[in-house]
Protein backbone atom coordinates (compact mmCIF):
# COMPACT_ATOMS: atom_id res chain seq x y z
CA UNK A 1 0.00 0.00 0.00
CA UNK A 2 0.80 3.25 -1.18
CA UNK A 3 1.69 6.09 1.06
CA UNK A 4 0.65 10.13 1.32
CA UNK A 5 3.11 12.84 0.11
CA UNK A 6 1.59 16.36 -0.04
CA UNK A 7 2.56 17.84 -3.14
CA UNK A 8 2.16 21.55 -2.82
CA UNK A 9 -0.18 21.98 -6.04
CA UNK A 10 -3.40 24.09 -5.74
CA UNK A 11 -6.14 22.11 -8.21
CA UNK A 12 -9.15 24.02 -6.92
CA UNK A 13 -11.80 22.67 -7.11
CA UNK A 14 -10.70 19.11 -8.04
CA UNK A 15 -8.90 16.46 -6.43
CA UNK A 16 -6.04 15.68 -7.85
CA UNK A 17 -3.26 12.55 -6.86
CA UNK A 18 0.20 11.88 -8.50
CA UNK A 19 1.95 8.53 -9.08
CA UNK A 20 5.32 7.58 -10.91
CA UNK A 21 4.69 5.90 -13.98
CA UNK A 22 6.45 2.59 -13.27
CA UNK A 23 6.33 3.16 -9.26
CA UNK A 24 3.65 0.42 -8.68
CA UNK A 25 4.18 -2.34 -11.18
CA UNK A 26 1.21 -0.35 -13.48
CA UNK A 27 1.84 0.01 -17.31
CA UNK A 28 0.95 3.53 -18.95
CA UNK A 29 -1.87 2.14 -20.30
CA UNK A 30 -3.31 1.06 -16.76
CA UNK A 31 -2.79 4.31 -15.61
CA UNK A 32 -4.46 6.30 -18.64
CA UNK A 33 -7.48 3.71 -18.80
CA UNK A 34 -7.64 4.85 -14.17
CA UNK A 35 -8.39 8.61 -15.19
CA UNK A 36 -10.16 8.50 -11.29
CA UNK A 37 -8.72 6.94 -8.56
CA UNK A 38 -10.71 5.88 -5.29
CA UNK A 39 -7.85 6.60 -2.22
CA UNK A 40 -9.29 5.32 1.19
CA UNK A 41 -7.93 4.49 3.94
CA UNK A 42 -10.25 3.65 7.22
CA UNK A 43 -13.54 5.45 6.96
CA UNK A 44 -12.12 8.57 5.02
CA UNK A 45 -11.98 8.64 1.02
CA UNK A 46 -11.78 10.83 -1.91
CA UNK A 47 -12.22 10.40 -5.05
CA UNK A 48 -9.09 12.08 -7.51
CA UNK A 49 -8.10 12.58 -10.88
CA UNK A 50 -4.96 10.98 -11.52
CA UNK A 51 -1.69 12.63 -12.93
CA UNK A 52 1.30 10.74 -14.02
CA UNK A 53 4.71 11.82 -13.34
CA UNK A 54 8.34 10.98 -14.32
CA UNK A 55 10.14 12.82 -11.78
CA UNK A 56 10.54 10.62 -8.62
CA UNK A 57 11.81 14.05 -6.49
CA UNK A 58 8.08 15.02 -6.97
CA UNK A 59 6.68 11.60 -6.18
CA UNK A 60 8.91 8.59 -5.09
CA UNK A 61 8.37 4.95 -5.25
CA UNK A 62 5.71 4.07 -2.72
CA UNK A 63 4.33 7.01 -2.64
CA UNK A 64 1.01 8.96 -4.02
CA UNK A 65 1.15 12.24 -4.13
CA UNK A 66 -2.04 14.31 -3.02
CA UNK A 67 -2.40 18.22 -4.22
CA UNK A 68 -3.38 21.00 -1.38
CA UNK A 69 -7.25 20.04 -1.81
CA UNK A 70 -7.07 16.11 -2.08
CA UNK A 71 -5.06 16.29 0.79
CA UNK A 72 -7.10 18.79 2.95
CA UNK A 73 -10.10 16.94 2.12
CA UNK A 74 -8.79 13.11 3.09
CA UNK A 75 -7.44 14.44 6.09
CA UNK A 76 -4.70 12.06 6.82
CA UNK A 77 -1.09 13.10 7.79
CA UNK A 78 1.90 12.80 5.64
CA UNK A 79 2.98 8.42 5.36
CA UNK A 80 0.00 7.21 5.89
CA UNK A 81 -0.60 4.34 4.17
CA UNK A 82 -3.76 3.93 2.04
CA UNK A 83 -5.38 2.11 -0.13
CA UNK A 84 -5.79 2.87 -4.05
CA UNK A 85 -8.42 1.44 -6.61
CA UNK A 86 -10.20 2.77 -9.90
CA UNK A 87 -13.25 4.50 -9.14
CA UNK A 88 -16.38 4.18 -10.29
CA UNK A 89 -19.06 6.78 -12.01
CA UNK A 90 -21.49 8.28 -9.74
CA UNK A 91 -24.74 6.69 -10.42
CA UNK A 92 -25.88 10.14 -10.69
CA UNK A 93 -24.37 10.78 -14.14
CA UNK A 94 -26.75 8.97 -15.43
CA UNK A 95 -29.61 11.74 -14.66
CA UNK A 96 -26.95 14.23 -15.92
CA UNK A 97 -27.13 12.55 -19.49
CA UNK A 98 -30.90 12.44 -19.40
CA UNK A 99 -30.82 16.48 -18.16
CA UNK A 100 -28.49 16.66 -21.82
CA UNK A 101 -30.93 14.66 -23.70
CA UNK A 102 -33.89 17.65 -22.21
CA UNK A 103 -35.69 15.37 -19.88
CA UNK A 104 -37.05 17.00 -16.56
CA UNK A 105 -35.31 15.56 -13.36
CA UNK A 106 -36.97 14.80 -10.44
CA UNK A 107 -36.14 16.03 -7.14
CA UNK A 108 -34.50 12.58 -6.12
CA UNK A 109 -32.18 12.55 -9.34
CA UNK A 110 -30.96 16.21 -8.15
CA UNK A 111 -30.08 15.79 -4.90
CA UNK A 112 -27.86 12.85 -5.91
CA UNK A 113 -26.36 14.83 -8.20
CA UNK A 114 -25.73 17.86 -6.43
CA UNK A 115 -24.59 15.79 -3.03
CA UNK A 116 -22.17 13.79 -5.66
CA UNK A 117 -21.22 17.39 -6.82
CA UNK A 118 -20.74 18.65 -2.89
CA UNK A 119 -18.10 14.98 -2.19
CA UNK A 120 -16.26 16.14 -4.96
CA UNK A 121 -17.01 12.75 -7.01
CA UNK A 122 -17.62 15.44 -10.22
CA UNK A 123 -14.76 15.99 -12.60
CA UNK A 124 -15.06 20.09 -14.00
CA UNK A 125 -16.08 18.39 -16.94
CA UNK A 126 -19.06 16.72 -15.71
CA UNK A 127 -19.77 19.70 -14.08
CA UNK A 128 -20.29 21.65 -17.16
CA UNK A 129 -21.87 19.57 -18.95
CA UNK A 130 -24.74 19.42 -16.07
CA UNK A 131 -24.57 23.31 -16.14
CA UNK A 132 -24.39 23.60 -19.40
CA UNK A 133 -27.78 20.91 -19.61
CA UNK A 134 -29.65 23.02 -16.98
CA UNK A 135 -28.65 26.29 -19.09
CA UNK A 136 -30.40 25.11 -21.99
CA UNK A 137 -33.73 24.66 -19.83
CA UNK A 138 -34.57 24.45 -16.22
CA UNK A 139 -38.22 23.94 -14.64
CA UNK A 140 -39.10 26.09 -11.84
CA UNK A 141 -39.92 22.77 -9.95
CA UNK A 142 -36.26 21.53 -11.05
CA UNK A 143 -34.72 25.15 -9.76
CA UNK A 144 -36.55 24.59 -6.28
CA UNK A 145 -35.06 21.08 -5.74
CA UNK A 146 -31.59 22.20 -6.58
CA UNK A 147 -31.96 25.10 -3.94
CA UNK A 148 -33.02 22.56 -1.08
CA UNK A 149 -30.56 20.37 -2.23
CA UNK A 150 -27.71 22.25 -1.69
CA UNK A 151 -29.10 24.05 1.54
CA UNK A 152 -29.32 19.97 2.14
CA UNK A 153 -25.63 19.52 1.43
CA UNK A 154 -23.72 21.68 3.82
CA UNK A 155 -23.33 23.29 7.30
CA UNK A 156 -26.59 25.44 8.84
CA UNK A 157 -26.05 28.42 11.13
CA UNK A 158 -29.02 28.51 13.07
CA UNK A 159 -29.81 31.89 15.36
CA UNK A 160 -31.64 31.88 18.50
CA UNK A 161 -34.06 34.90 17.48
CA UNK A 162 -37.52 35.09 15.17
CA UNK A 163 -36.33 37.54 12.89
CA UNK A 164 -32.91 37.20 11.36
CA UNK A 165 -32.39 39.60 8.52
CA UNK A 166 -30.26 39.96 5.33
CA UNK A 167 -29.36 41.66 2.23
CA UNK A 168 -28.31 40.44 -0.96
CA UNK A 169 -27.74 42.22 -4.55
CA UNK A 170 -27.50 40.05 -7.76
CA UNK A 171 -23.89 41.73 -8.94
CA UNK A 172 -23.15 43.04 -11.92
CA UNK A 173 -22.63 47.23 -10.96
CA UNK A 174 -18.97 47.84 -10.29
CA UNK A 175 -19.10 49.64 -6.86
CA UNK A 176 -22.05 48.58 -5.37
CA UNK A 177 -20.96 48.37 -2.00
CA UNK A 178 -23.99 48.55 0.13
CA UNK A 179 -23.91 46.32 2.18
CA UNK A 180 -21.13 47.41 4.10
CA UNK A 181 -23.49 49.96 5.03
CA UNK A 182 -26.62 48.13 5.40
CA UNK A 183 -25.25 46.02 8.01
CA UNK A 184 -23.91 48.10 10.38
CA UNK A 185 -27.49 50.65 9.84
CA UNK A 186 -29.79 47.36 10.37
CA UNK A 187 -27.11 46.33 13.61
CA UNK A 188 -27.49 50.15 15.05
CA UNK A 189 -31.13 49.35 14.94
CA UNK A 190 -30.86 46.16 17.06
CA UNK A 191 -31.96 43.98 14.26
CA UNK A 192 -30.13 40.38 13.89
CA UNK A 193 -27.69 40.44 10.78
CA UNK A 194 -25.20 37.78 10.12
CA UNK A 195 -24.00 38.63 6.60
CA UNK A 196 -22.07 35.64 5.04
CA UNK A 197 -20.52 36.96 1.39
CA UNK A 198 -18.63 35.34 -1.28
CA UNK A 199 -15.46 36.73 -2.83
CA UNK A 200 -15.67 38.31 -5.96
CA UNK A 201 -16.84 35.86 -8.71
CA UNK A 202 -16.08 38.17 -11.74
CA UNK A 203 -16.19 41.18 -10.98
CA UNK A 204 -13.47 43.79 -9.15
CA UNK A 205 -14.58 43.20 -5.61
CA UNK A 206 -16.83 41.19 -3.51
CA UNK A 207 -18.14 42.00 0.02
CA UNK A 208 -15.58 40.01 1.95
CA UNK A 209 -12.84 41.50 -0.50
CA UNK A 210 -13.64 45.04 0.48
CA UNK A 211 -14.64 44.28 4.05
CA UNK A 212 -11.15 42.54 4.42
CA UNK A 213 -9.58 45.82 3.76
CA UNK A 214 -10.83 46.65 7.03
CA UNK A 215 -11.38 44.05 8.93
CA UNK A 216 -10.64 39.92 9.31
CA UNK A 217 -13.81 38.16 7.62
CA UNK A 218 -12.22 34.35 8.03
CA UNK A 219 -14.72 33.62 10.83
CA UNK A 220 -15.35 30.60 12.47
CA UNK A 221 -18.93 29.57 13.60
CA UNK A 222 -17.88 29.82 17.08
CA UNK A 223 -16.72 33.39 16.71
CA UNK A 224 -19.62 34.55 14.51
CA UNK A 225 -22.13 33.37 17.42
CA UNK A 226 -19.89 35.50 19.82
CA UNK A 227 -20.13 38.71 17.62
CA UNK A 228 -24.03 38.24 17.20
CA UNK A 229 -24.62 38.27 20.51
CA UNK A 230 -22.47 41.24 21.24
CA UNK A 231 -22.92 43.31 17.70
CA UNK A 232 -25.74 41.74 16.26
CA UNK A 233 -24.41 41.57 12.63
CA UNK A 234 -21.02 41.04 11.39
CA UNK A 235 -19.53 41.25 7.45
CA UNK A 236 -17.73 37.30 6.97
CA UNK A 237 -16.65 35.36 4.07
CA UNK A 238 -18.83 32.51 3.81
CA UNK A 239 -16.51 29.73 2.90
CA UNK A 240 -15.31 29.51 6.20
CA UNK A 241 -18.47 27.80 7.42
CA UNK A 242 -18.99 25.39 4.60
CA UNK A 243 -22.59 26.72 3.53
CA UNK A 244 -23.89 25.37 0.37
CA UNK A 245 -20.57 24.03 -0.52
CA UNK A 246 -21.80 22.27 -4.04
CA UNK A 247 -22.55 26.33 -4.91
CA UNK A 248 -18.93 27.08 -4.12
CA UNK A 249 -18.07 23.67 -6.53
CA UNK A 250 -20.30 25.08 -9.34
CA UNK A 251 -19.39 28.84 -9.16
CA UNK A 252 -15.53 27.76 -9.69
CA UNK A 253 -16.65 25.80 -13.24
CA UNK A 254 -19.46 29.03 -13.99
CA UNK A 255 -16.93 31.25 -14.16
CA UNK A 256 -14.80 30.18 -17.06
CA UNK A 257 -17.37 29.31 -18.99
CA UNK A 258 -19.07 32.79 -18.10
CA UNK A 259 -22.87 30.63 -17.34
CA UNK A 260 -25.20 32.86 -15.08
CA UNK A 261 -28.46 31.76 -15.74
CA UNK A 262 -31.52 33.30 -13.73
CA UNK A 263 -32.19 29.45 -12.64
CA UNK A 264 -28.46 28.73 -11.02
CA UNK A 265 -28.44 32.73 -9.51
CA UNK A 266 -31.88 31.95 -7.93
CA UNK A 267 -30.67 28.84 -6.27
CA UNK A 268 -27.32 29.99 -5.33
CA UNK A 269 -27.83 32.99 -4.05
CA UNK A 270 -31.11 31.82 -1.52
CA UNK A 271 -29.41 28.13 -0.88
CA UNK A 272 -26.32 30.47 0.58
CA UNK A 273 -28.62 32.88 2.74
CA UNK A 274 -31.28 29.78 3.98
CA UNK A 275 -28.07 27.89 5.07
CA UNK A 276 -26.66 31.01 7.03
CA UNK A 277 -30.02 30.99 9.01
CA UNK A 278 -31.60 33.68 7.62
CA UNK A 279 -35.55 34.31 7.51
CA UNK A 280 -36.55 37.75 5.97
CA UNK A 281 -34.79 38.52 2.99
CA UNK A 282 -34.06 42.04 0.46
CA UNK A 283 -32.80 41.37 -2.69
CA UNK A 284 -31.34 43.78 -4.78
CA UNK A 285 -31.89 43.58 -8.71
CA UNK A 286 -30.03 46.46 -10.83
CA UNK A 287 -31.37 46.81 -14.01
CA UNK A 288 -29.66 48.81 -16.49
CA UNK A 289 -28.49 47.89 -20.32
CA UNK A 290 -24.93 46.33 -19.20
CA UNK A 291 -25.93 44.95 -16.09
CA UNK A 292 -26.53 41.39 -15.12
CA UNK A 293 -30.35 41.95 -15.74
CA UNK A 294 -30.93 44.33 -19.01
CA UNK A 295 -34.63 44.73 -19.40
CA UNK A 296 -37.93 45.42 -17.31
CA UNK A 297 -39.26 41.95 -18.51
CA UNK A 298 -36.46 39.97 -17.59
CA UNK A 299 -36.33 41.72 -14.11
CA UNK A 300 -40.29 40.54 -13.50
CA UNK A 301 -39.13 37.23 -14.61
CA UNK A 302 -36.17 36.85 -11.91
CA UNK A 303 -38.36 38.85 -9.67
CA UNK A 304 -41.07 35.88 -9.69
CA UNK A 305 -38.52 32.90 -9.76
CA UNK A 306 -37.10 34.69 -6.18
CA UNK A 307 -40.39 34.74 -4.67
CA UNK A 308 -41.76 31.36 -5.69
CA UNK A 309 -38.47 29.26 -4.22
CA UNK A 310 -38.10 31.57 -1.63
CA UNK A 311 -41.77 31.12 -0.33
CA UNK A 312 -41.48 27.36 -0.57
CA UNK A 313 -38.19 27.32 1.75
CA UNK A 314 -39.77 29.56 4.21
CA UNK A 315 -37.97 33.10 3.24
CA UNK A 316 -40.10 36.33 3.39
CA UNK A 317 -38.21 38.14 1.20
CA UNK A 318 -38.76 41.77 -0.61
CA UNK A 319 -37.26 42.49 -3.74
CA UNK A 320 -36.28 45.60 -5.25
CA UNK A 321 -35.75 46.71 -8.70
CA UNK A 322 -32.96 49.28 -8.69
CA UNK A 323 -31.04 51.49 -11.18
CA UNK A 324 -29.01 49.46 -12.79
CA UNK A 325 -27.38 51.74 -15.48
CA UNK A 326 -24.08 52.86 -14.57
CA UNK A 327 -21.44 51.78 -11.61
CA UNK A 328 -22.39 52.60 -8.36
CA UNK A 329 -20.50 54.88 -6.00
CA UNK A 330 -16.68 56.29 -7.28
CA UNK A 331 -14.50 53.54 -6.12
CA UNK A 332 -13.98 50.15 -7.75
CA UNK A 333 -11.82 47.96 -6.69
CA UNK A 334 -11.48 46.58 -2.69
CA UNK A 335 -9.25 49.50 -1.40
CA UNK A 336 -11.16 52.22 -3.16
CA UNK A 337 -14.87 50.89 -2.12
CA UNK A 338 -13.67 50.92 1.52
CA UNK A 339 -13.06 54.49 0.83
CA UNK A 340 -16.26 55.51 -0.23
CA UNK A 341 -18.07 52.93 2.64
CA UNK A 342 -16.50 54.38 5.37
CA UNK A 343 -16.99 58.14 3.56
CA UNK A 344 -20.56 57.47 3.71
CA UNK A 345 -20.84 56.14 7.15
CA UNK A 346 -18.60 58.96 8.50
CA UNK A 347 -21.27 61.44 7.05
CA UNK A 348 -18.11 63.05 4.89
CA UNK A 349 -19.61 66.11 2.86
CA UNK A 350 -17.98 64.35 -0.68
CA UNK A 351 -19.26 60.66 -0.27
CA UNK A 352 -20.33 59.58 -2.74
CA UNK A 353 -24.36 60.50 -2.67
CA UNK A 354 -26.04 57.41 -5.14
CA UNK A 355 -24.36 54.59 -3.02
CA UNK A 356 -25.29 56.60 0.33
CA UNK A 357 -29.12 56.71 -1.26
CA UNK A 358 -29.20 53.01 -2.55
CA UNK A 359 -27.79 51.62 0.92
CA UNK A 360 -30.34 53.95 2.83
CA UNK A 361 -33.15 52.58 0.69
CA UNK A 362 -32.08 49.10 1.00
CA UNK A 363 -31.53 49.59 4.68
CA UNK A 364 -35.57 50.90 4.55
CA UNK A 365 -36.71 48.31 3.59
CA UNK A 366 -35.02 45.52 5.97
CA UNK A 367 -36.05 47.84 8.88
CA UNK A 368 -39.69 47.54 7.97
CA UNK A 369 -39.46 43.85 8.87
CA UNK A 370 -38.94 44.80 12.17
CA UNK A 371 -42.79 44.55 13.65
CA UNK A 372 -42.06 47.16 16.13
CA UNK A 373 -41.22 49.85 13.14
CA UNK A 374 -44.39 51.89 12.55
CA UNK A 375 -44.98 50.52 8.94
CA UNK A 376 -43.36 52.85 6.43
CA UNK A 377 -40.99 54.28 8.86
CA UNK A 378 -37.86 52.05 7.76
CA UNK A 379 -36.15 54.90 5.07
CA UNK A 380 -36.61 57.38 7.52
CA UNK A 381 -35.16 55.17 10.63
CA UNK A 382 -31.96 54.18 8.13
CA UNK A 383 -31.21 57.99 7.62
CA UNK A 384 -31.52 59.03 10.77
CA UNK A 385 -29.22 56.05 12.25
CA UNK A 386 -26.45 56.66 9.40
CA UNK A 387 -26.96 60.58 9.98
CA UNK A 388 -26.45 60.39 13.95
CA UNK A 389 -23.42 58.78 13.62
CA UNK A 390 -25.07 55.02 15.15
CA UNK A 391 -24.01 53.29 12.20
CA UNK A 392 -20.35 54.42 11.71
CA UNK A 393 -20.74 53.06 15.43
CA UNK A 394 -21.83 50.13 15.05
CA UNK A 395 -19.34 49.39 12.32
CA UNK A 396 -16.90 50.40 14.44
CA UNK A 397 -17.73 47.68 17.01
CA UNK A 398 -17.95 45.11 14.13
CA UNK A 399 -14.85 45.91 12.75
CA UNK A 400 -12.94 45.75 16.13
CA UNK A 401 -14.77 42.73 16.94
CA UNK A 402 -14.24 40.89 13.73
CA UNK A 403 -10.29 41.92 14.25
CA UNK A 404 -9.63 45.24 12.58
CA UNK A 405 -6.64 44.66 9.61
CA UNK A 406 -3.57 46.30 11.52
CA UNK A 407 -1.79 47.86 8.26
CA UNK A 408 -4.32 48.90 5.54
CA UNK A 409 -3.62 47.86 2.43
CA UNK A 410 -2.89 51.16 0.09
CA UNK A 411 -3.57 52.40 -3.45
CA UNK A 412 -1.69 51.01 -6.67
CA UNK A 413 1.86 52.88 -6.67
CA UNK A 414 0.94 52.87 -10.69
CA UNK A 415 -1.45 54.59 -12.41
CA UNK A 416 -2.66 56.18 -15.30
CA UNK A 417 -5.80 58.39 -16.52
CA UNK A 418 -8.34 57.57 -19.21
CA UNK A 419 -9.01 61.28 -20.79
CA UNK A 420 -12.14 61.97 -22.95
CA UNK A 421 -11.80 61.60 -26.87
CA UNK A 422 -13.95 64.37 -27.70
CA UNK A 423 -16.47 67.36 -25.42
CA UNK A 424 -19.64 66.69 -24.50
CA UNK A 425 -21.87 64.87 -22.40
CA UNK A 426 -21.45 61.06 -20.33
CA UNK A 427 -24.28 59.27 -22.27
CA UNK A 428 -23.52 55.52 -20.69
CA UNK A 429 -21.14 53.68 -18.74
CA UNK A 430 -20.64 50.20 -19.56
CA UNK A 431 -20.62 48.18 -16.15
CA UNK A 432 -18.96 44.74 -18.15
CA UNK A 433 -16.12 46.89 -19.60
CA UNK A 434 -15.66 48.86 -16.29
CA UNK A 435 -15.14 46.00 -14.24
CA UNK A 436 -13.16 44.17 -16.70
CA UNK A 437 -10.63 46.78 -16.90
CA UNK A 438 -10.27 47.15 -12.98
CA UNK A 439 -9.96 43.22 -12.94
CA UNK A 440 -7.01 43.17 -15.15
CA UNK A 441 -5.52 45.80 -13.20
CA UNK A 442 -5.56 43.15 -10.51
CA UNK A 443 -8.52 43.33 -8.43
CA UNK A 444 -9.36 42.01 -6.28
CA UNK A 445 -6.23 40.16 -5.18
CA UNK A 446 -4.16 43.19 -5.72
CA UNK A 447 -6.16 44.80 -3.01
CA UNK A 448 -5.41 48.67 -4.42
CA UNK A 449 -6.00 47.71 -7.88
CA UNK A 450 -8.74 49.48 -9.58
CA UNK A 451 -10.95 52.72 -10.81
CA UNK A 452 -11.36 55.81 -9.24
CA UNK A 453 -14.72 57.20 -10.97
CA UNK A 454 -14.37 60.97 -11.43
CA UNK A 455 -17.24 61.50 -14.14
CA UNK A 456 -20.84 60.00 -14.25
CA UNK A 457 -23.55 59.79 -16.49
CA UNK A 458 -24.67 63.74 -17.21
CA UNK A 459 -21.46 65.15 -16.54
CA UNK A 460 -20.14 67.65 -19.16
CA UNK A 461 -16.51 67.00 -19.90
CA UNK A 462 -13.87 68.54 -22.06
CA UNK A 463 -11.91 67.31 -24.90
CA UNK A 464 -8.62 65.26 -23.05
CA UNK A 465 -10.40 65.69 -19.42
CA UNK A 466 -10.08 62.66 -17.14
CA UNK A 467 -12.76 60.37 -17.24
CA UNK A 468 -11.30 57.82 -14.36
CA UNK A 469 -7.66 56.76 -13.20
CA UNK A 470 -6.67 53.04 -12.92
CA UNK A 471 -4.48 52.17 -10.20
CA UNK A 472 -2.26 49.26 -10.26
CA UNK A 473 0.60 47.62 -8.19
CA UNK A 474 2.36 46.14 -10.93
CA UNK A 475 3.35 47.65 -14.62
CA UNK A 476 2.04 44.16 -15.81
CA UNK A 477 -1.76 45.12 -14.53
CA UNK A 478 -1.52 48.32 -15.54
CA UNK A 479 -0.82 47.60 -19.15
CA UNK A 480 -3.12 45.25 -19.66
CA UNK A 481 -5.79 47.67 -17.82
CA UNK A 482 -4.86 50.70 -20.14
CA UNK A 483 -4.62 48.65 -23.53
CA UNK A 484 -8.50 47.60 -22.90
CA UNK A 485 -9.36 50.77 -22.03
CA UNK A 486 -7.69 52.15 -25.20
CA UNK A 487 -9.78 49.67 -27.13
CA UNK A 488 -12.97 50.93 -25.40
CA UNK A 489 -12.94 53.61 -22.36
CA UNK A 490 -16.36 51.86 -21.66
CA UNK A 491 -17.66 55.77 -21.45
CA UNK A 492 -20.22 57.03 -24.52
CA UNK A 493 -19.37 60.63 -24.49
CA UNK A 494 -21.19 62.71 -27.39
CA UNK A 495 -23.23 66.37 -27.56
Amino acid sequence: MPTIKRVPVDTFPENTVFLLRDGEGYSPEQFQALRKIRVSVGCHEILATLNIVDDESLVGHGQIGLGEQAFRRLGCAEGTEVAIEQARQPASLESVRRKIDGDTLSDSEIAMIVHDIADHLYSPMEIGAFLVACAGFMSTQETLSLTRSMVEAGNRLHWDAPLVVDKHCIGGIPGNRTSMIVVPIVAAHGLICPKTSSRAITSPSGTADTMEVLANVDLTEERMAEIIASEKAFLAWGGRVDLSPADDVLISVERPLRLDTFEQMVASILSKKVAAGSTHLVIDIPVGPTAKVRNQSDAVRLRKLFEYVARHLGLVTTIVLSDGSQPVGRGVGPVLEARDVMAVLRNEDDAPADLREHAVVLAGHMLEFDPALEGGRGYARALELLASGAALAAMERIIAAQGRRAVQPQLGSRHIDIVAAEAGTVRQIDCERIARIARLAGAPMDEGAGIDLFCKVGAHVRKGEALYRIFANSETGLGFARDLAAEDSGYEVGS
